[in-house]
């Protein structure tokens, strides 16, 4: 796969569709990852400055992806707001959209629908952001009182056993689920790379398009992949939280939040407490 790329990256052949499908669900892609994050595990434990770079290279990936998608919110709202205009006000049974000249016509149901890949997006794709900035909801029964080194013990405990695992479990279901639903004949987990390659053959792109209604949104192929972007964000956080945790613990308390770039209020606004709700 590494010195062949184009054995699995050249979508105009069908086998190459098939080792895609295979590499990217496969034990042999996982412990690739596995590998490299050893590596880079034992050079940053050699180089604090190494994983130090790692975290802040992570962390702000995920907090640009992050704070870029969380505008999907606002987006949802004016859509909703446009939508029911139309439908209880003017009437009108289809909207069309082109700003550039390019029209894209459906019917005001298929928007209401379409609202839910709003809430997708900022779900799936802002889950580490939220994380960085402390936004998730927390029980600390025993974690709140405890020392500083049971702390960041937990923290790197808590990243290797809990979220690396679910991110990997995930994305493993989750990649033939997607996969599933866009080509036939149906690829599968138990499916050997031989066997993947003899259904090439009668390899053909079927890309889901049932909606809920007759004229509902009909791309739900779309949640999928966020499943896939929610589960590779996760286990990419999962790993900058381990080596935060570890850097902070071993340099003490005086580095702890260093380099965390956290939001920051400006005047006059105020901070947003989800847990009221």
């Amino acid at each position: 796969a590494i010195t062949h790329p184009g054995l699995w990256l050249n979508w105009a052949e069908n086998e190459a569709i098939m080792r895609f499908i295979y590499y990217g669900g496969s034990v042999q892609f996982f412990f690739v990852i596995f590998v490299l994050f050893l590596v880079l595990t034992g050079i940053g434990i050699w180089k604090r400055g190494v994983m130090w770079g790692a975290v802040r290279v992570l962390e702000g990936f995920s907090n640009a992806v992050g704070r870029f998608f969380a505008w999907a919110g606002l987006l949802m709202v004016l859509q909703q707001v446009i939508v029911v205009f139309l439908q209880s006000i003017f009437r009108m049974g289809n909207l069309t959209i082109a700003p550039f000249g390019v029209g894209f016509t459906q019917s005001v149901g298929w928007f209401s629908e379409e609202l839910k890949l709003y809430n997708a997006l900022v779900v799936a794709l802002c889950v580490s952001y939220t994380f960085i900035q402390g936004g998730h909801v927390r029980v600390d029964l025993f974690y709140a009182t405890a020392k500083y080194r049971t702390k960041k013990i937990v923290d790197m405990l808590g990243s290797l056993l809990f979220m690396m695992p679910v991110a990997v479990l995930t994305w493993m279901y989750g990649w033939y689920f997607l996969w599933r639903h866009l080509v036939v004949p149906k690829p599968s987990a138990s499916d050997t790379l031989d066997r993947l390659l003899t259904k090439s053959r009668a390899l053909r792109w079927n890309v889901e398009t049932i909606g809920f209604s007759p004229n509902g949104f009909n791309a739900y192929f779309l949640f999928k992949i966020l499943l896939l972007c929610f589960a590779g964000l996760v286990f990419l956080q999962a790993i900058a939280f381990f080596y935060r945790s570890y850097l902070e613990l071993v340099e003490g308390p005086e580095s702890e939040g260093k380099y965390h770039d956290k939001d920051v209020l400006e005047a006059g606004e105020e901070a947003y407490d989800h847990a009221e709700f």
